[in-house]
């Protein structure tokens, strides 16, 4: 799955999931080793385990992150 962000310096997420667990994720743009540790952190995690972690996290003044981004990424996935 492909998810565009919104608010933030990254762009888009990949994100592959299957059976409930994070096989992988990919952020383009970006703080590039932020965001290469919270994918490697998220990898063999279940989806429900991550949205609660990484939902609501703001990044400076913005009312949003690129894990918060994510959390709202894995939402969108659970809706399917």
């Amino acid at each position: 799955m492909k998810y565009q962000t919104h608010g933030t310096c990254s762009t888009a997420i990949d994100i592959e999931v299957s059976g409930g667990i994070i096989e992988s994720v990919q952020f383009t743009g970006g703080c590039n080793g932020n965001l290469k540790g919270i994918c490697s952190l998220v990898r063999g995690m279940k989806v429900e385990d991550a949205i609660s972690k990484l939902k609501g996290i703001q990044c400076g003044m913005k009312s949003t992150s690129c894990p918060d981004q994510l959390a709202k990424a894995l939402e969108s996935l659970q809706s399917y």
